[in-house]
């Protein structure tokens, strides 16, 4: 039927959402607490060589932070994700976002506030496992 779109691009598995998260999102990006504001000042603009989109829409799970590149999501957690309650329902999240081919890194929002230098580190480290080793041109090329 149609052309041969996307021969030559990497072919990257797009994962549906709900998209009556869509509005929920929105107020969450209005709504960040001041763990997902620190990382976001530290992880947005490419700044760790991918992009991050932030409260992003996923299967029927909005997560804080996604890089659909290397489909990557970090969560950060306040006090409620350490209530029981809520710790059954992140593993049950955690686990349907992973047979999607999602992986998600999680910090509690003291981490993000107390040990932000830690969490970068471990962001970097995650990224370098999932990210495709870069063309060989690209390397060493010095700006000036």
């Amino acid at each position: 039927m149609g052309g041969d779109k996307g021969v030559g691009h990497i072919m990257r598995k797009i994962i549906l959402y709900n998209p009556a998260l869509v509005p929920i999102a929105k107020k969450l990006r209005k709504n960040m607490t001041f763990g997902e504001i620190a990382l976001r000042r530290e992880i947005n603009k490419k700044k760790l060589g991918v992009k991050f989109s932030r409260q992003i829409p996923i299967d029927n799970f909005i997560v804080d932070f996604y890089c659909k590149e290397i489909q990557l999501a970090i969560e950060v957690d306040g006090s409620i994700h350490f209530e029981e309650e809520q710790m059954k329902k992140d593993v049950l999240r955690q686990k349907r976002l992973e047979s999607l081919g999602v992986k998600i890194i999680r910090f509690s929002d003291t981490d993000v506030k107390n040990n932000l230098s830690w969490v970068l580190n471990e962001i970097k480290q995650t990224i370098l496992e999932l990210k495709p080793t870069p063309n060989p041109s690209q390397e060493g090329k010095e700006l000036g």
